[in-house]
This record gives structure tokens, C-alpha cells and sequence, in this order.
């Protein structure tokens, strides 16, 4: 399941050497101690780096930073953070496999946010290895309890508004984002959720610098991020890579006909499109690159994944209760080869409709992947209005929960 793409350019960064967890003495042997104290200086060398959130949005870090500094000189109120570990997105698997192999870096990146912050609270939230991840807690010492805390297993868990109003003790569910949870978040204190990912980088730029961490990456996105590889007939692999590396040297690309970027919020492209692109926060998303055979049904591997999104919307607004179990209705019809009626239509008007409407972004996600599907999967579209499927092989390839399938 993991597994570390080296490039002659950068040795792995992120994930322990041979796929052992690492404990707090070795973490320490493999980093050194953290000594970054200063919160001015560890925010100038955090704009210095260029270092962007790796959750799916690519918000450059230091500006979540300084707004939440702001708020709370604003509002007087003690700051929280939170590192997000809670990975909602079925496709992907880089945040709990980081959680495994190097939780001593997260919490040194989340010890280093409370300081820079001048917060009061921190949390680490995850799905699950809750009780793994308070024992690298207890090895610590810290000087301010970080509360470990599970979070229920939903695609929007993870969304910073659900994750702060589960840990105010609310129901994990998106709210409108005026004001946002940087202003107003956990309990109304200004909150900075960074995903675990952008802690541990940040962790290893208080250590090694701006200019190290700009040393892999390109001068526009420098760095890396961890990205979850799907290809048929293996099993998922986490790997990390620098951006601006070509997809083709990620994914396998002979025999695909489309490539998934981003996971379920993410895009599809033709293959032979994706072999001209290179690792870019713009493509990246949830971090998941997904290749599907030639011989494989696009449309059906999109219509399984909107039923999906649409059982795990909120149905707080009606963009999520309405719109989305309309596409994905309507999308079924299409991923069937027959008679299609006004369901192409239909797909392309509510896509319009409930885009930009929602209390959150998971409408806008799931339209992104729609309008994706029509365009890379227009052929086979034509092919099911004539009643003809060009696949030859039924096993799905994108992971979807048993319970929800």
C-alpha cells in the first residue's frame, strides 16, 4: 500500500524509510530535534517557502496563518488548531498512511502551528487509529495538550466547517462559510484546520528551511505531496513526488483510456491528454491518480461514484438534497446502454443549477466531475444511446464503501 517514488532530484521527504512507523526516538534520530521556536520567524520562512495546503483547495498556508493571527487580535479570542488527518475521500489513503509511518512529524508540524498561532487548543482528527495516535501523543512533550479526536467516517467529514462544529460537539455537517472557520470556528474562536500532510512539511521547513524545501518542486508550486496511485490489478500505492513531474512517470499510461486526477471531487481526462500534463496543485486535489483501462466503462465508473457523493451530502440545502440524487439518477440512466431520453440533457441543466448554490463545495466537486465525464466520455455516450458498451471488462476500479455501493 505505500511506497516512495524516488526522483535523482529529491530523496523521500515525508514517509519512513521502508514502510516501518516511526517512534518519537527514531524520529528524532531520522530529523533531529525541533528547535524553531520564534512564531515571527517561523511565519516569515513559512511565506518563504511557498508551501500550499495539501487537503484538495492548494491555499497558500501562510495566508490561512496570518488570518487566523489577525482574527484573533481582532476578536480577542485564543486561537484553536486542528491538523485534519479525518480523510473522507475513499480513493485516497496518503493522510493514513502518513498517520502510520510518521505521526511524530505531524505533531511536531501541529506543535509548530499552535505556537505560530498563539492557540490555546489543539486537536489531531481522525477516522480511525485514534488509540495508536494517542500513544504518539503521550510520547511527547508537548506544552499544551493535543487532544486526539475521531471523527465520524463521511466524505464530508473532513470539511473544515463539519470538523469544527463536531468539535464544538455539534454534528459533523458543513455550515455556510460567512464567516469562515479561520474567523470563527471551534466554539467561535478563530481556527486553523490544516491537513496533516501541510503539517508535516511545515514541520520539516522549520527544520531544513525554505530554501530546502524549494529544492524539489517547481519555482511556481515547489515541493512535493504524497499522491494515492490506482492502477488495475495492484493494490493502491502512496507515493510522494515533487511537483512538476510528469504523470506519465506516475501512472502507467499504455492501455489507458482516461485517468481520474484529484479523486471523486477531481476531473477526468482522455489519456493521451494526461500524458502531457505534469504533478500540479491545479490537478492535484485530494491527491489521487486514478488510471482506467481502455477496456473498462468510464460511464460506470462515474455513475457508481455519484450515487456515492450523493448519499454522503449533508441534505442541509437544496443543491445536495435535490440536485445531486437528480445527476446521479439521471447519470445511471447513461451509464446504461439504451434508450437515454433527455437524461444527457437533464445532467448538463442541474449540473448548472446547483453549482455554486451549496452550503459547501460538495455540489461544485461532484459537477466537476460530471462535466468531466461528458466530455472525456462523450464517445461512449453515443454508443449507449445506440444500446452498444465498448467495455469488455466489468471490474470496477474505483473503491466505493460497501455500505453506500
Amino acid at each position: 500500500m505505500t511506497g516512495t517514488f524516488t526522483d535523482t532530484r529529491m530523496p523521500p521527504r515525508l514517509l519512513a524509510p521502508g514502510g516501518a512507523p516511526a517512534d518519537r526516538a527514531t524520529h528524532e534520530t531520522r530529523y533531529g530535534p525541533l528547535t524553531h521556536t520564534d512564531p515571527a520567524a517561523l511565519l516569515r520562512t513559512l511565506a518563504e517557502s511557498g508551501l500550499t495546503g495539501r487537503g484538495g483547495a492548494a491555499f497558500p498556508t501562510y495566508r490561512k496563518f496570518v488570518s487566523v493571527v489577525d482574527a484573533a487580535r481582532r476578536t480577542g479570542r485564543t486561537p484553536v488548531v486542528v491538523a485534519n488527518g479525518a480523510e473522507g475521500e475513499p480513493a485516497s489513503a496518503k493522510d493514513k498512511t502518513l498517520l502510520s509511518l510518521s505521526p511524530q512529524l505531524v505533531l511536531d508540524g501541529l506543535r509548530l502551528a499552535a505556537q505560530a498561532t498563539g492557540a490555546g487548543e489543539a486537536y489531531l482528527a481522525v477516522e480511525d487509529g485514534s488509540t495508536r495516535l494517542e500513544t504518539a501523543v503521550a510520547e511527547r512533550d508537548d506544552p499544551f495538550p493535543v487532544r486526539v479526536v475521531r471523527v465520524p467516517g463521511r466524505f464530508l467529514s473532513g470539511q473544515s466547517s463539519a470538523l469544527a462544529q463536531h468539535l464544538s460537539g455539534h454534528t459533523a455537517l458543513p455550515r455556510h462559510q460567512d464567516p469562515p472557520v479561520r474567523e470563527q470556528g471551534v466554539r467561535r474562536a478563530p481556527t486553523l484546520v490544516q491537513n496533516v500532510e501541510t503539517l508535516a512539511h511545515l514541520a520539516l521547513i522549520a527544520r531544513y528551511g525554505a530554501d530546502w524545501f524549494r529544492s524539489a518542486g517547481t519555482p511556481s508550486e515547489p515541493g512535493s505531496a504524497l499522491c494515492t496511485v490506482h492502477v488495475p490489478g495492484r493494490e493502491p500505492q502512496v507515493v510522494e513526488a515533487p511537483f512538476g513531474m510528469p504523470l506519465r512517470r506516475l501512472l502507467p499510461l499504455e492501455g489507458t483510456g482516461a485517468v481520474l486526477l484529484g479523486g471523486y471531487h477531481g476531473t477526468w481526462l482522455p489519456a493521451t491528454e494526461a500524458a502531457q500534463l505534469r504533478l500540479s496543485a491545479a490537478n492535484l486535489g485530494a491527491g489521487v491518480l486514478a488510471a482506467l483501462p481502455a477496456d473498462r466503462c468510464g460511464l460506470a465508473e462515474t455513475a457508481r461514484v455519484l450515487r456515492y457523493l450523493a448519499l454522503e451530502s449533508a441534505g442541509q440545502c437544496g443543491p445536495c438534497l435535490n440536485g445531486l440524487p437528480r445527476i446521479a439518477a439521471a447519470f445511471h440512466t447513461l451509464a446504461v446502454p439504451g434508450p437515454q431520453g433527455t437524461a444527457r440533457d437533464d445532467v448538463a441543466r442541474w449540473a448548472g443549477l446547483v453549482e455554486g448554490r451549496g452550503a459547501c463545495h460538495h455540489p461544485d466537486g461532484t459537477v466537476r466531475l460530471v462535466r468531466s465525464a461528458l466530455t472525456t466520455f462523450a464517445a461512449e455516450l453515443d454508443a449507449h444511446a445506440r444500446g452498444l458498451c465498448t467495455a469488455t471488462d466489468r471490474t470496477p476500479l474505483l473503491p466505493v464503501p460497501d455500505h453506500r455501493s
